[in-house]
């Protein structure tokens, strides 16, 4: 393994997609990492695109296999991971792979890619902001919502000194402007 890799971490609501999308556009030797899953698509998803879908069972033999460079089991049952067929297949084309990880998955990528990563955690600027922006989604119970502040609540104490840089989403531009510098600052 030889490229480098940007790794951005999140809780739920603190803007991670919105970001990545954004360095996405901007940057074009910047490509995504697809996640493998063992949980069902959701709404429009497609296999290839958003995530690649594998059944619980896939997915353990595949760890069996030693065909995953990082993995994770998120709830009991559901998987997520990243394949090593896909960083070779963005290492292959000379770019910088993108990884939109859960703060854990991010720890451990960082750990595995060492020097060759630059690791960003971003953050809401408050708990009530991100409740704010999760009931705003309306996609969520209330019930749900208190359930992501929590574990959200736990991933910033988990994720405490364990990421190159700290990006506060107060203001969307901003944050825009400061991951744009940041990331330039690691690919040139």
């Amino acid at each position: 393994m030889n490229g480098k890799v940007i790794i951005f971490s999140a809780p739920s609501g603190a803007g991670k997609s919105t970001i990545v999308n954004h360095l996405l556009e901007k940057f074009p030797e910047l490509e995504f990492s697809i996640s493998a899953t063992s949980r069902a698509p959701r709404g429009n998803e497609q296999d290839g695109k958003e995530y690649y879908f594998f059944t619980a069972d896939q997915f353990r033999q595949m760890v069996a296999e030693g065909r995953f460079v990082e993995h994770e089991e998120v709830y009991p049952g559901s998987f997520y991971g990243t394949l090593k067929s896909e960083v070779e297949r963005i290492w292959a084309k000379g770019h910088v792979i993108v990884f939109d990880i859960d703060v854990k998955g991010g720890v451990n990528v960082k750990r595995i890619f060492g020097d060759n990563a630059f690791s960003v955690l971003i953050k809401a600027p408050s708990v009530e902001v991100l409740r704010q922006r999760l009931s705003g989604r309306g996609t969520d119970s209330p019930e749900a919502i208190e359930k992501r502040v929590a574990k959200a609540a736990s991933e910033m104490e988990f994720a405490e000194g364990k990421f190159d840089y700290v990006l506060v989403n107060d203001d969307l531009e901003t944050a825009f402007r400061e991951a744009e510098e940041a990331v330039g600052r690691f690919i040139r």
